[in-house]
């Protein structure tokens, strides 16, 4: 198999004469190896096998130089052949004298650009004037393919979603190819013999595929989900939101053997803001992606260990150890639990909307699926933080960003800042004392329903997308130990946990719990899941690192 070794368009040469290859070769290479990979082969039918291979990889062939005289196929066939796959490549033909009528018959057949007659020595007059002008030629219409995973799908199909919210929550580059408007992706297809009952196909740098992968197969596929190290973990912190990543960069960096368990992605809520720009440290702002990134790094080298996407199902103590059952039927032993799974956004039972949930109706995710409301108006439902950050970045997409609020307008519910830049910018409208009453559409969203919550009137709209960003529910239906809990499900910790009445039969430890402890002890909870937490990326990077020296305490006092 033809194996390139760098990431340069590609020269492709083929001959059946070992000889006259090597000789073209050398010459390739002497001439031409600072901007082309040149590749050889002698046989024909290893040459049309890696094109497939080639063309998944998003490999760039820039000239193919075949022999025209070979006995698996002629040398016209074989570019012909190769025109499928790379049609904007160059194409030139080796001949002997005797097949130059051959040749010239393939300029219109084949659409062959050049015919060079062997030999074509002295190179530097027969063979690099011609092949310079061809290789500028093709330059000048060259745009370097993106190197990476390709998602092709259909846009409004909640697999698809499903896929590129998930790579892109991982911070994994990918490339989106929409099977109704993308040549490239319906190429792929047809050469590797695949349907659009497939999709959504996930295609990969080392030329394979998938078809309709399920998460737990795509984060093994792209190296997430590394298998457990240790037998005990001193600390492990269960969400990778802002509090889990400073407690896994604090526990590391103090010593303590730290394991993170996330469920999805790294960053939670705020790994997914555009924008930033009350955190303290960053006067221009920076993106959620791009502090989970640096939070990521940092812990990683300080010696975090990563589990992701991984659920837990389940937490035992037993005889002074914490055991996490994991939904893959494995488990982990730990002395101490940080719990920081962080909260969701609360769903909608408006009528109609859980018909296009992934296809044009997204919780979050504005990030991922910005691109899609390209000149369509646009809505959002919520008057948070999150939701003002989502309607700036949608509005340099959509021709319109209509905010629905339930209160007459955003002083009491959205930062200062951000109120001042929706006013300032002319596509993005807020609506006041307004909700979706209902969701219509084919196989996509189409149309919501507007209602004023005061006069009862309505009003039927053309959407492209509705992003909801409202309320915050605790991630904790998973626990089932006697972890007390408010009565939204937000988990109780410290002195609070004193004003329940069952708290002391389960409480047996002869001190008060610390701050963070929750009426298990050695069981932390920190960030957003906490009960009466201040709901702020910096208070949550703050509490993750608090429950660190909690930690350290409670080891020392079970040792």
């Amino acid at each position: 198999m033809l194996k390139p070794d760098m990431s340069l368009p590609i020269i492709l040469c083929i001959d059946d004469d070992p000889q006259v290859l090597r000789a073209i070769v050398r010459d390739l290479k002497s001439k031409y190896r600072e901007q082309y990979r040149i590749i050889s082969t002698a046989s024909v039918k290893e040459a049309r096998e890696s094109l497939t291979e080639l063309k998944n990889k998003g490999e760039t062939i820039a000239m193919f130089i075949s022999d025209q005289r070979m006995p698996e196929m002629d040398g016209v066939s074989y570019l012909e052949y190769a025109r499928k796959f790379y049609p904007e490549a160059k194409r030139v033909l080796l001949t002997a004298y005797s097949d130059t009528d051959a040749a010239i018959r393939a300029i219109n057949k084949a659409q062959l650009d050049y015919y060079l007659v062997k030999p074509w020595d002295p190179p530097e007059e027969k063979l690099y004037p011609v092949l310079d002008e061809l290789l500028d030629e093709w330059q000048h219409s060259y745009r370097p393919a993106f190197k990476g995973i390709k998602v092709a799908g259909y846009q409004y199909s909640q697999k698809s979603h499903t896929i590129k919210d998930f790579l892109a929550g991982n911070l994994i580059p990918y490339q989106w190819l929409d099977i109704q408007t993308s040549e490239e992706a319906q190429q792929l297809l047809q050469l590797n013999q695949l349907t659009a009952k497939e999709l959504p196909l996930v295609f990969f740098e080392d030329g394979n595929w998938l078809s309709n992968p399920g998460i737990q197969e795509l984060a093994k596929k792209v190296g997430l989900n590394p298998q457990v190290k240790h037998d005990v973990y001193d600390v492990v912190i269960i969400g990778a939101g802002p509090a889990g990543l400073a407690a896994g960069v604090y526990g590391a960096s103090e010593g303590l053997k730290t394991l993170l368990i996330e469920r999805r992605a790294p960053g939670g809520q705020a790994g997914t803001s555009s924008r930033i720009e009350n955190y303290l440290g960053f006067p221009t702002g920076l993106s959620g992606a791009e502090l989970t990134r640096r939070a990521i790094t940092q812990a990683t080298r300080l010696g975090t260990e990563f589990i992701t996407p991984q659920s837990v199902s389940s937490i035992e103590q037993i005889d002074g150890y914490n055991k996490i059952n994991l939904e893959d039927g494995s488990s982990v032993n730990t002395r101490s639990i940080i719990i920081t799974t962080g909260v969701d956004y609360r769903t909608l039972d408006t009528k109609g909307l859980s018909n296009f949930t992934g296809a044009g109706v997204y919780y979050g995710a504005a990030m991922t699926e910005a691109t899609a409301c390209m000149g369509g108006d646009v809505y959002i439902v919520g008057g948070g933080n999150s939701a003002g950050q989502a309607a700036m970045y949608l509005s340099k997409f959509a021709r319109k960003v209509i905010i629905l609020i339930r209160k007459p307008d955003l002083t009491s519910t959205m930062s200062a800042y951000l109120i001042d830049q929706i006013n300032d910018t002319p596509n993005i409208e807020v609506q006041g004392k307004s909700e979706v009453t209902e969701a219509t559409g084919g196989d996509r969203l189409e149309q919501l329903v507007i209602s004023n919550i005061n006069t009862g009137e309505s009003a039927t709209v053309d959407a492209v997308a509705l992003f909801i960003f409202i309320g915050a529910k605790p991630i904790t239906d998973w626990i089932s130990l006697n972890i007390i809990r408010d009565e939204k499900g937000f988990i109780e910790t410290g002195n609070e946990l004193k004003n329940y009445n069952d708290f002391r039969s389960i409480w047996k430890q002869s001190r008060d719990p610390y701050l963070l402890e929750t009426s298990c002890p050695g069981i932390f909870a920190a960030g957003d899941v906490r009960a009466k937490a201040m709901n702020r990326v910096a208070a949550a990077v703050g509490e993750g690192s608090m429950a660190i020296s909690f930690v350290h305490k409670y080891l020392a006092e079970v040792k």
